[in-house]
């Protein structure tokens, strides 16, 4: 853990709105590439659930 203070869902706002991973990365200099890499395999994971059929 290296303590940084932007949540997940800001990043992911950001991205959503537009900004790119180079803009992102100017205005959060403690984030490194591999942060919002990180974020979208994170948001990837949350929406991959099963879907249930109801009979």
């Amino acid at each position: 853990m290296r303590g940084l203070r932007i949540r997940v869902k800001d990043v992911l706002d950001l991205l959503a709105a537009g900004a790119s991973h180079k803009e992102v990365l100017q205005d959060y200099p403690y984030l490194e590439p591999e942060d919002i890499l990180a974020v979208l395999e994170y948001a990837a994971r949350q929406s991959d659930h099963p879907v249930l059929s109801v009979a």
